[in-house]
């Protein structure tokens, strides 16, 4: 038997926008951006009515009110702007003017304000083994702080390190992947293994490897990093090698085969004897996650920032959920990437599960209607509610075909379009170099640093001033520094894909050449308002590659892009 409700009524707050999952998952602002909100907002009859959006930080027990208004056909909407970072929770509010009635709620929504630094930050990959002079042995911590200097030199605002910890002997692998390192007359190792496979009889998570130097000297390189400008970012492998110290403190903390061993990481055909991956709904599980929260604040407070989880996809979804709510309900100014090259779906679950940021495919899209179609995925749908979307022209893991044994003329169109199409972006140590040998068996470098001691020719050729010259126009440019404020024109010829940034009198507007062996050329077709610009206006334009100048006329004008010369034109757009 239905219930009469008591809760007298008379207005319908409906189709609340946007939402995600019907506000299943939080939105994802930063300091200072302003949220709009739409709803459907009707009632019976014909009495006049108001509406309005009631929001405060989770800190303040007072709400804040902004007005609402009519838009057309029972659709309101409403803004108000965010401060400080956290958490925020939000409702829309209805209310009869004449007569005076029950005002109708919506539910209590939240969203999460994350730092600037979740939506924009330039990185520098550095495998800080890599960073010395002799190829048969590891460099240091004070070798990798030499190299904070060249690193903001080249304008990059963030060093992102990938796994820094003692490396396990047991089925140590060997260059180029090999599945056993090689040793010496006494058993010893004398290659370095991969750093995915943490831990050994130094130490596990909490600890440096020996090799680097002390915790002493990491902390040391991380105060010297953060009094050059450049933040901290972590890459965080949640694996045990077989001698990791877990292995025997909590080997209830692991898959284990029928024979009751403990069982070694798999991803069919292959396997990885060199790692033992965590099992999180163990019999003691609760444990097993507060450990890793309690890893992450460890690095936290040694300076760490941002935390690059490798392979998340491999974990359950509420366990990310869990934690990095309850580590950012402590922390917020921690931000989480997930390294997820995976499905669609499984990498949008991620974010909405609460990564700040995400990898993205950007390294195996090449044509103009795949760069076209997956950036408006990304920041012209509702994907841009809960994702920001990091490009890397390549990484330890990913060396595309179409690099493979090119010149520097590749190299720069590729960082072009990482550094111009999305307000984060990063490049693996190397690339500035054009380091372009590929391995003859997987996607990636030959003679990879990843199971094998390496230096390089940092003094060397390649594109250092043109990385640099990108880099700073991201710094200055507050165009290049949103992310869903991408905006895509036409042009005749299939070769040439023109996209352009606006924030306030800021705009820039890109031409970039998609072919990087030969000229282009043909008629751009711009959508002038989108440049805040009227049909038949002057304008013009400054190219921050070349330092030319040009003066356009309305929307139709012709572009000729020698890659020899420049990737593309790169224009900071005035009014005349």
């Amino acid at each position: 038997m239905a219930t009469i409700p008591t809760l007298k009524e008379n207005l319908v707050i409906e189709n609340i926008r946007p939402s995600i999952e019907g506000g299943r998952f939080m939105l994802k602002r930063e300091p200072g951006d302003t949220v709009t909100l739409q709803a459907d907002i009707f009632r019976h009859s014909h009495e006049k009515y108001d509406a309005a959006i009631f929001y405060r930080h989770v800190s303040k027990k007072k709400w804040e009110q902004a007005p609402m208004h009519f838009v057309d056909n029972d659709l309101w909407e409403g803004s108000f702007t965010v401060g400080n970072i956290g958490y925020y929770e939000y409702k829309i509010c209805a209310w009869t003017k004449e007569p005076k009635d029950v005002p109708t709620e919506s539910p209590v929504m939240k969203l999460r304000v994350d730092p600037v630094y979740s939506r924009v930050g330039t990185w520098y990959e550095m495998w800080p083994k890599s960073q010395g002079t002799d190829p048969n042995k590891s460099a240091t911590w004070k070798d990798c702080e030499k190299q904070l200097d060249y690193i903001a030199g080249l304008g990059f605002d963030t060093v992102y390190l990938v796994p820094i910890h003692p490396i396990g002997v047991t089925n140590r692998k060997g260059a180029n992947n090999a599945l056993h390192a090689k040793v010496d007359k006494k058993g010893n190792p004398l290659e370095p293994g991969c750093p995915y496979a943490v831990g050994n009889k130094n130490g596990g998570h909490y600890d440096v490897d020996p090799e680097l130097g002390t915790m002493k000297d990491f902390e040391h390189f991380a105060k010297a990093a953060r009094a050059k400008g450049l933040r901290l970012a972590l890459d965080i492998a949640l694996n045990c090698s077989p001698d990791h110290p877990y292995v025997k403190s909590h080997p209830e903390w692991f898959y284990h085969e029928p024979d009751g061993s403990i069982k070694f990481a798999e991803n069919p055909p292959k396997k990885y004897e060199d790692i033992y991956p965590f099992d999180y709904y163990n019999k003691n599980y609760k444990a097993l996650w507060q450990e890793i929260e309690n890893i992450i604040l460890f690095w936290a407070d040694k300076g760490v920032e941002i935390f690059r989880i490798d392979n998340p996809h491999t974990k359950p979804f509420p366990f990310w959920e869990w934690l990095i709510a309850d580590v950012k309900e402590k922390r917020p100014e921690l931000v989480f990437l997930a390294e997820a090259f995976t499905r669609p779906k499984m990498m949008h679950r991620l974010a909405k599960s609460g990564f700040d940021m995400s990898y993205t495919y950007f390294a195996w899209r090449s044509a103009k209607w795949e760069f076209e179609q997956y950036l408006k995925e990304l920041t012209q749908s509702d994907a841009k509610e809960y994702m920001r979307g990091i490009f890397f022209p390549t990484t330890p893991d990913i060396f595309p075909k179409y690099l493979a044994y090119k010149g520097a003329n590749a190299f720069k169109q590729r960082y072009f379009l990482a550094a111009t199409l999305s307000s984060l972006t990063g490049m693996y140590n190397g690339y500035e170099l054009c380091e372009n040998i590929p391995s003859p068996i997987k996607e990636e470098l030959a003679d990879s640093e990843k199971y094998q001691y390496k230096v390089h020719n940092w003094s060397g050729p390649g594109i250092q001033d043109f990385v640099r010259r990108l880099n700073v126009a991201r710094q200055e440019h507050v165009a290049l520094q949103e992310y869903d404020n991408l905006d895509f024109h036409y042009a005749q010829n299939d070769q040439l894909m023109v996209y352009s940034k606006k924030s306030g009198d800021d705009v820039i507007l890109c031409v970039c050449n998609m072919d990087m062996d030969h000229v282009q050329e043909g008629i751009v077709e711009l959508d002038m308002a989108k440049l805040g610009l009227q049909n038949d206006s002057f304008f013009f334009l400054k190219d921050i590659v070349t330092g030319e100048s040009y003066v356009w006329r309305g929307n139709k004008n012709y572009v000729k892009l020698d890659p020899a010369k420049a990737p593309g034109h790169m224009f900071v757009v005035k009014k005349i």
